[in-house]
């Protein structure tokens, strides 16, 4: 059986190394930027979306490798689900890295995401894994004003 917390450290390193869909989006309806001052993590979130579909997402900026892999892996989770569906996913995946998640949060609907429930082991990283998630529901709210985790 393979280990979830070794599946956790390929998948950071391997996002954090080639994130997927890094890069401005310029065709954007709407984007978000998001700060963490602790840490220094600083993300832009851009969504091109189709009625309330994201079509296209993308993410710049830079952090740690626990931000960015996150960020990557966000971007590749929430491509083509409609914005109900991303909350949903949102609310489940921040009580999982929050060490949260009960019976009613189904591994099998976080998909690529579960394997972030290693984060809850480290409070100090939890705001570094939801800082691109609350940048991207910020984006989808067309909010103007940055995200940041304190």
């Amino acid at each position: 059986m393979f280990d979830l917390n070794e599946l956790y450290q390929q998948v950071i390193l391997d996002h954090n190394k080639n994130p997927r869909n890094f890069g401005p989006l310029p065709e954007a309806d709407r984007d978000a930027e998001g700060h963490n001052p602790l840490c220094g993590d600083h993300y832009h979130v851009y969504v091109k979306l189709d009625g309330d579909r994201v079509a296209e997402v993308r993410f710049s900026g830079e952090g740690c490798a626990i931000s960015k892999a996150a960020a990557s892996v966000m971007t590749e989770a929430v491509k083509g689900r409609t914005t109900e569906e991303i909350q949903e996913l949102f609310d489940s995946y921040q009580a999982l890295v929050m060490g949260r998640a009960g019976a009613d949060v189904s591994m099998e609907k976080l998909g690529k995401v579960a394997v972030f429930s290693g984060v809850s082991e480290f409070p100090m990283r939890v705001k570094c894994a939801i800082l691109p998630w609350h940048t991207l529901k910020a984006a989808l709210e067309n909010t103007e004003e940055p995200v940041t985790t304190e």
